[in-house]
């Protein structure tokens, strides 16, 4: 059995960030990373949109906001030193109607403060930012970007390949048993033992946290964010990235537009109930998943207090007209024929008991495993800088 210092679970943007920071600080311990899908960064990492938050729209003092505000800052060197592409192009959060200007307010302050570079913004500057943007006032974040983060993880695989660290592919985790002083993390491979483990397994983390023997009552419940693309004679409307005024009420930021890295506009996400965790279309099943899902309470009772939010999300991804009408919010020139479908993304998402969404990085330790169960937007942005907070965690010497 092949035996090392610390095992990371999980070849995402995270637990990639993760190895790279153990083994940066502590060079003379042997890691291993183990995935289970034959490439790294295939699901979240790889289906993300490739915004480089500012946290304009994080707690002040959660670990969102500064985890958000120092991985930026983290990203952008790396990306630099790198020479993975990147960009800063600036972002406009965009009051459509003047019901939405106290909540345009919300976040400027909390923007103020944490330190984000944002100024409010009149509809005539507006219109000089995005010219076909629909907006009675705006707020302007210029330090808002994008990047390539499939590239990002392509880097920091090669890095860790190179200082050490084995990568082991098509490696899916089945067991966990801790002793007094290991951890013995079976797979469809082999078994292999290691002095502690960092679970970073996304959508499946509160099962290996569970598998750890971490008691946790909070569930992941996959959420799918459909997206299309513009075609290129509509990519003109819009220039950087165009957000909505998120709805306080609803615990997602609504359909946007995102200049590429590559090239191109994106538009959505909306927010449906994914029938799989890893369930890209309505195709995609899972009896387990699902039924795990519609069974929790803490599921069934978020779906209580937003069902009619939740059936309008339903609505736009049967239909493309709806899709549209929700887009025409914010670029009003938009229309059906300049669109074309795009791959989706699931989010990992952990729901309380209660009903109440994980709004926080949530991080569990059981003994010698750490389990980060919970790394929502902006865990992408952020990510280099929760390698830091993590290897802190375990503290190694």
């Amino acid at each position: 059995m092949a035996r090392f210092d610390i095992a990371v679970l999980g070849g995402g943007i995270v637990g990639l960030a993760t190895a790279w920071q153990i083994s940066n600080r502590h060079p003379d311990k042997t890691i291993v990373l183990l995935e289970k899908e034959a490439l790294l960064a295939m699901h979240q990492t790889g289906r993300n949109s490739g915004v480089i938050h500012s946290g304009i729209y994080y707690k002040p003092g959660s670990l969102r906001a500064t985890n958000c505000r120092e991985g930026k800052v983290a990203l952008e060197a790396f990306c630099t030193e790198h020479n993975v592409a990147w960009e800063r192009t600036g972002k406009v959060i965009v009051a459509t109607a003047e019901s939405q200007f106290q909540a345009l307010q919300d976040i400027y302050e909390r923007g103020q403060q944490n330190g984000v570079d944002c100024q409010i913004v009149d509809k005539d500057r507006l219109s000089e930012l995005e010219p076909h943007a629909a907006g009675l006032k705006a707020i302007h974040v210029p330090e808002s970007g994008i990047v390539d983060y499939p590239a990002v993880c392509q880097t920091l695989g090669r890095l860790l390949v190179e200082g050490g660290t084995r990568i082991l592919l098509n490696t899916k985790v089945t067991g966990i048993r801790q002793s007094t002083d290991a951890v013995t993390v079976t797979t469809n491979a082999a078994a292999i033992e290691a002095r502690q483990v960092v679970n970073c397994t996304g959508l499946f983390s509160d099962r290996i946290a569970k598998m750890s023997g971490q008691k946790m009552q909070e569930k992941i419940v996959p959420f799918r964010g459909e997206y299309y693309t513009l075609k290129p004679e509509a990519q003109h409307l819009c220039r950087t990235l165009i957000y909505p005024v998120p709805d306080p009420e609803f615990p997602f930021l609504g359909v946007h537009f995102t200049r590429m890295i590559e090239g191109g506009v994106e538009c959505g996400p909306n927010a449906v109930l994914a029938l799989a965790r890893e369930g890209y279309t309505w195709k995609h099943i899972s009896p387990r998943d699902l039924f795990e899902s519609l069974t929790y309470p803490g599921f069934l009772k978020l779906a209580l207090r937003y069902w009619k939010t939740g059936i309008g999300e339903v609505w736009r991804s049967a239909s493309k007209a709806a899709f549209v009408r929700a887009l025409q919010k914010l670029v009003p020139e938009i229309r059906a024929e300049h669109l074309q479908v795009a791959p989706a993304g699931v989010r990992a998402q952990a729901l309380a008991p209660e009903g109440r969404l994980v709004d926080d990085f949530l991080i569990l330790r059981s003994e010698r495993v750490l389990n980060v169960c919970n790394a929502p937007s902006p865990a992408a942005t952020a990510s280099l800088n929760i390698g830091k907070l993590i290897t802190n965690q375990l503290g190694l010497s």
